[in-house]
């Protein structure tokens, strides 16, 4: 090869090398982490809407007879409940609430509308009913309930008396309530479908036994009879899910 070839081609070799390296640099800079094509952060994706949920019935509707009856039980829990579930998680969608759970839901209900607290309650109040109620009921506590009551009340039949009494004295629908609070036991009511862990109860606490006095509760059954209704409740009380709660 002549001076005059390898000039050449050494200059065909330098062009190549300029061109090919800006080519290669944008190629290595559309494939770089900072500036290719990523998911979406998770931290900045709206948060979804919280749906709650009705709790499966623990029995069958005819299992708490004579004292509850069957017709009541799924009347009750296919149509009221039912209800407060679909209209509830329509309110939460409509206003566009993004809680992170129920319990905090619960908890600044007051923020909200009427409407949603209404059903918000609704649902909260009855899954926790359902599952404070079983078949073959002891009807009084044993062992660590029945010694916190002994200690709250002076004694079960103490309690039972103003607990009763709660029930019957609350005007109007609402619930009766068993609660913990600041280191004892106390009893109250509330009304409507509001509980001891709505921001607008007066009547706090953690709730551990509740009765619900709303008619649909017992008018198939009982009419007018609340007091029948709240005495043969006892009999299905589930002492053992009240337990469970307890501490």
């Amino acid at each position: 090869m002549d001076r005059k070839q390898f000039l050449s081609r050494s200059l065909q070799a330098g062009v190549g090398a300029f061109v090919a390296g800006p080519i290669l640099a944008s190629a290595a800079s559309c494939n770089s982490p900072e500036e290719s094509s990523a998911a979406p952060d998770a931290a900045s994706s709206p948060t979804p809407p919280l749906v709650l949920a009705q709790v499966a019935l623990p029995y069958a509707y005819n299992a708490l007879e004579p004292s509850i009856d069957a017709q009541t039980m799924e009347i009750h829990y296919t149509k009221h409940h039912a209800g407060y579930v679909k209209n509830a998680n329509a309110a939460i969608a409509a206003e566009n609430i993004t809680v992170a759970n129920e319990t905090e839901l619960v908890a600044s209900v007051g923020k909200y509308s009427t409407g949603l607290r209404n059903n918000v309650g609704g649902v909260w109040n009855h899954n926790f009913f359902w599952q404070v109620m079983g078949p073959g009921g002891k009807g009084r506590p044993e062992g660590k309930v029945l010694d916190a009551i002994n200690a709250s009340f002076g004694d079960f039949e103490k309690f039972q008396a103003a607990f009763t009494e709660a029930g019957m004295k609350r005007f109007g629908s609402g619930w009766a309530w068993l609660v913990e609070h600041e280191g004892k036991l106390t009893i109250g009511s509330t009304a409507n479908q509001d509980n001891p862990l709505m921001d607008v109860s007066d009547f706090k606490g953690k709730p551990l036994l509740a009765l619900d006095v709303w008619e649909h509760a017992y008018y198939l059954k009982y009419q007018n009879k609340r007091n029948e209704y709240v005495a043969n409740w006892w009999n299905v009380v589930n002492w053992d899910e009240v337990a469970k709660r307890i501490g």
